[in-house]
């Protein structure tokens, strides 16, 4: 495998965790306007990705294979909560 080949490999492993940090965030400035603004955008993001590229990672670790269901139930489910601690919407 070439190294522009592992990049890519890295990359599309990335991407759900990416795409649904990007929707967290952008929802939560949709429906929690007065919570999420104090956040911002960009610490959010970064936040959720990485949470989600832990997740998706255990989910090899421990399954031993990528694309499980499981582990994208975990990474929704993880970003969500880390998404709620974060903002401290239980106020």
């Amino acid at each position: 495998m070439s190294f522009l080949t592992a990049i890519n490999h890295l990359l599309n492993f990335c991407v759900p965790a990416l795409v649904l940090a990007l929707l967290q965030v952008a929802g939560s400035q949709l429906f929690m306007r007065k919570i999420a603004v104090a956040h911002g955008w960009i610490a959010s993001i970064a936040l959720l990705f990485v949470v989600g590229c832990v997740v998706l990672a255990g989910g090899v670790l421990l399954l031993g294979s990528d694309g499980q269901m499981l582990t994208y139930g975990v990474l929704v489910l993880a970003t969500a909560s880390a998404h709620w601690l974060w903002l401290r919407a239980w106020r």
